[in-house]
C-alpha cells in the first residue's frame, strides 16, 4: 500500500518497495482548475494548463550536472527518460512521467531533484488535484504520492526529491513554491534543497 506523504517527510525507497527496486517512475499529475461561482462552473470548461515536470541531476557539491526537461527527453548517460510533455493537464493519471534507472544514475549524483513549472506562465491558482508519486516500474506499485495544497500566485513548483543515503535511496517531499517558466530559471530553488 502506498504512503500518502507530507511536506518534509523523508521515506527508503528500498524499504517501501519491498527490496531489489531498480528502475522508478515518477508521475506527476494536474487538473485545470474548475471557474468559482455558479455561472462560471455551469458555462465555461475549465482552460488548459501546459505545466512542465522536470528533473535536475546535482552531484555531493550541489553542482548540476544535467537535466531532463522537454527540450531534453533524456539525460546525456540516459538513465533518466522524460516520457513526453503533456499541454493540457485532461484527463485522468499521471499527465507526465519521468522514468528513472536507479541502477544506471551515476554514482556521482547524489540527487535528483524533480519540479513543476508553468512554461506559459500559468499560476498554480489555476491548478487543482496536483500531486506527484512515485512507482515501482517493475510491477507499478506505487510506492509513495504526495498531493499538493496550498495553491497560490507561483508559476512552479520543487515536488519532490529522490536522494543517496548511506548506499540506499530515498524521497523527500518538499512542495517548494518557486518562480520559473523552465528548469534553468529553476536551479536556484532546486539547489536550496539540497
Amino acid at each position: 500500500m502506498a504512503i500518502s506523504l507530507v511536506k518534509g517527510q523523508k521515506i527508503s525507497l528500498e524499504k517501501e518497495s519491498g527490496g531489489g527496486l531498480s528502475k522508478v517512475v515518477m508521475g506527476l499529475g494536474w487538473d485545470p482548475a474548475k471557474s468559482k461561482g455558479f455561472f462560471g462552473s455551469l458555462f465555461s470548461k475549465p482552460k488548459d494548463i501546459d505545466l512542465d515536470a522536470s528533473c535536475g541531476l546535482f552531484d555531493g557539491n550541489k553542482n548540476l550536472v544535467d537535466t531532463v526537461w522537454f527540450r531534453q527527453l533524456q539525460s546525456r548517460d540516459g538513465s533518466i527518460v522524460h516520457t513526453g510533455d503533456n499541454l493540457t493537464g485532461q484527463g485522468e493519471g499521471d499527465d507526465e512521467q519521468i522514468i528513472v534507472d536507479l541502477s544506471r544514475v551515476p554514482a556521482h549524483v547524489k540527487s535528483l531533484v524533480f519540479t513543476v513549472n508553468s512554461f506559459q506562465g500559468q499560476t498554480f491558482n489555476e491548478v487543482d488535484n496536483a500531486y506527484c508519486r512515485i512507482v515501482d516500474a517493475r510491477n507499478n506499485n506505487e510506492i509513495a504520492r504526495y498531493t499538493l495544497s496550498g495553491f497560490g500566485r507561483y508559476t512552479a513548483m520543487v515536488m519532490a526529491k529522490v536522494y543517496r543515503h548511506n548506499n540506499e535511496w530515498k524521497m523527500a517531499a518538499l512542495g517548494d513554491h518557486a518562480d520559473g517558466r523552465t528548469i534553468e530559471e529553476l536551479v536556484p530553488a532546486m539547489a536550496l534543497t539540497l
